[in-house]
């Protein structure tokens, strides 16, 4: 009997211990889900001092805000309280906001912290609705209408959209799968960003800054450098260093150029008031995507005369959707124009190709990352050159030349306003893009310059001031020749008497990188007659189907030519009469009457959404309606709204 009670005891002992082992190693397991949640998953906070954890799962990116509804559920889901912890942070960086006493950089949790804080933009509640994703573009009033016309006047987009996504908002993670898995340095250089501008639009130079703030491990980020070149617009003074000031406390600064300095030397004046080991050139209407700086970083580190590229997303200057660019590399033509080309089937043999560095022999120019000293060493930009233009081709030029390289990483990508045309020009009218590229020509090409002269002649005549100080840097570098350049960096590069074996090819400009994702041919969805309800008349051109011809009501039963009445609603959602000529609008003119113009297949302004009763153009916000113009009903577009004069009725032929 004595001797049983000792074991019992001792069993009761074991159990207890035991328990206890079992509790510690959950409680472990517990804490080590919320230090490697993902990203997309991280811990929520519900109380202080109580955490609660989200099991880890591969739930995917999250969607746009905006795009396939659900915001409020998504929202609940993602967030409470408006509060997001971070990876590996505990309850006090989960606490924090994106404010301005986290962003000092003598604050102690900032200096921990791993991730950037994210604060999620949640639409209004009038950009939501039955049209989805349209509705962040209707125009509900004539001030707004002012909006979207003025922005696309002074900057080329539609300002509308931009200020409604606001400051912050998700963008698709468009990297290749494999680039979640690479790896890269805890010890990496860090990094001045330096954004140039001229007339910028507030919210696309604010989103621009906050992206890079939203994206970015803090540890990188030495400073920001804004460069305002002498823009005209009231905001980009004393309310953008206020804002700056009250907002940032120091990590972001701004430096007002007395004068037009032009693109290219404000570059040089911010790179020279840059202290951080890395510059990082950035457009000032950009969206960094995630972990955009460490791959472009990582290489640099690697060898400090190499200079990286980033994959250029697009951001659509008509509706701020943002899509994934395709795997290039940067060109150029003997007229000196940048483009993109294709790269060659053998250097994408493997799944891991497709992240792993490419050699361009050009660069697109607006987005690049060097090494600082590197930089000036290598002679900054050419101060003669002027405004804008042909500095691309120079500095890869001179890269390539003068020992060092230059690479696109496909692991890095970074969404850019592409628009139809540059908003501003030269201040004294002059063609600065010719004149630039001749000041390359000269100082780089050698007698490879006489193609350039052979396609643009007139280029002869032109006064590109002095050149000697960059031909006696070539020297001091002991460049290599132009013909090195060719046969060894773009061996695909043709004279212009010879096209064999010649790549093709984008020119660079508005539109030139959307031009390279390959369009599927445009398909004919339906046929029929467009018939205005209220009159009973049909769609038709006012005179013959060529270009430019306004749109007008008619009879639905008139006998002639069915290409003038029979609109195909092609896989774009364009409305095409004929072979090849579409239902437009002018961007920056919502007022003006639609009119006849060649199909492009790009959508954009000859988009028309076909929803109910009403006929809907995304680019301008407006529906589809009639106004009388003495004996004439003129087709025109106005604010949607119940109006009868707004709805049609797609009569199908089968």
């Amino acid at each position: 009997m004595s001797t049983k009670i000792p074991l019992i005891r001792c069993f009761c002992y074991g159990i207890t211990i035991s328990s206890i082992i079992w509790l510690i190693l959950i409680y472990i397991f517990l804490s080590d889900v919320g230090k490697d949640a993902p990203s997309g998953l991280p811990g929520v906070k519900y109380a202080p001092g109580r955490v609660k954890m989200i099991p880890r799962h591969r739930g995917g990116a999250r969607p746009p805000l905006g795009v396939g509804g659900g915001v409020e559920e998504e929202d609940k889901r993602w967030r409470v309280n408006n509060l997001v912890m971070q990876d590996g942070g505990g309850n006090d960086l989960n606490a924090m906001r994106f404010n301005p006493k986290v962003l000092n950089p003598k604050n102690a949790l900032y200096k921990k912290q791993g991730k950037p804080m994210r604060e999620k933009q949640r639409l209004k509640a009038d950009a939501q609705g039955d049209w989805g994703e349209d509705e962040l573009g209707m125009v509900r009033t004539d001030e707004e209408r002012s909006i979207r016309d003025g922005g696309y006047r002074q900057h080329a987009f539609n300002e509308l959209i931009s200020q409604r996504i606001g400051f912050h908002r998700n963008v698709t993670d468009t990297r290749n799968p494999l680039c979640k898995y690479q790896v890269y340095s805890e010890e990496l250089p860090t990094v001045s960003i330096v954004i140039c501008f001229y007339n910028e639009a507030w919210s696309t130079l604010l989103r621009t800054v906050y992206s890079v703030l939203d994206r970015t491990p803090r540890r990188l980020i030495h400073e920001l450098i804004l460069v305002d070149d002498f823009s005209e617009l009231t905001h980009l003074k004393k309310e953008l260093d206020q804002y700056m000031s009250k907002n940032f406390n120091g990590l972001v600064h701004v430096i007002h150029n007395g004068q037009r300095e032009g693109l290219i030397r404000a570059r040089t004046i911010g790179a020279r008031y840059a202290t951080g080991d890395v510059l990082m050139f950035l457009d000032s209407h950009c969206e960094v995507n995630e972990q955009w700086l460490e791959p472009l970083l990582e290489r640099i580190k690697a060898d400090s005369h190499t200079v990286v590229c980033p994959i250029i997303d697009i951001i659509n200057h008509d509706t701020f959707a943002y899509t994934a660019s395709p795997l290039v590399k940067g060109g150029f033509n003997w007229g000196m124009h940048f483009k993109w080309d294709t790269i060659r089937s053998r250097q994408l043999v493997g799944k891991e190709d497709y992240v792993k560095p490419i050699e361009s022999p050009t660069m697109a120019g607006g987005l690049f990352a060097m090494n600082r000293e590197y930089f000036h060493k290598l002679g900054d930009y050419d101060e003669g050159m002027d405004i804008w233009g042909g500095e691309n081709l120079e500095i890869s030029f001179r890269i390539w030349q003068c020992g060092g390289k230059l690479e696109i990483v496909p692991c890095s990508r970074v969404g850019h306003v592409f628009r139809k045309r540059r908003p501003y020009g030269s201040p004294n009218r002059q063609d600065t893009t010719t004149k630039n590229a001749v000041r390359v020509a000269e100082v780089w090409m050698d007698e490879y310059k006489e193609h350039f002269y052979q396609v643009q002649p007139k280029a002869k005549n032109i006064d590109y001031g002095d050149i000697s100080s960059r031909v006696a840097l070539r020297e001091e570098l002991k460049c290599k020749s132009f013909k090195w350049y060719l046969d060894t960096v773009y061996p695909e590069m043709r004279t212009p008497n010879d096209t064999k074996g010649r790549t093709g090819g984008v020119v660079e400009g508005g539109g030139g990188m959307q031009r390279m994702q390959r369009k599927a041919p445009q398909t004919s969805l339906r046929k029929g007659k467009l018939k205005h309800s209220l009159t009973g008349l049909c769609l038709v051109p006012k005179a013959e189907l060529v270009k430019g011809t306004e749109l007008i009501l008619g009879d639905c039963d008139r006998l002639g030519d069915t290409n003038t009445m029979t609109w195909y609603q092609t896989s774009v959602e364009e409305l095409k009469l004929g072979d090849a000529i579409c239902m437009d609008m002018s961007e920056s003119n919502s007022a003006s009457l639609p009119q006849l113009r060649k199909c492009d297949g790009m959508g954009g302004s000859q988009r028309w959404r076909i929803k109910d009763k009403n006929i809907y153009h995304p680019v301008s916000g407006q529906c589809l309606s009639i106004k009388q113009f003495g004996s004439i009903q003129m087709a025109q577009l106005d604010i949607c709204s119940s109006d009868p004069m707004q709805e049609w009725e797609y009569l199908i032929h089968r």
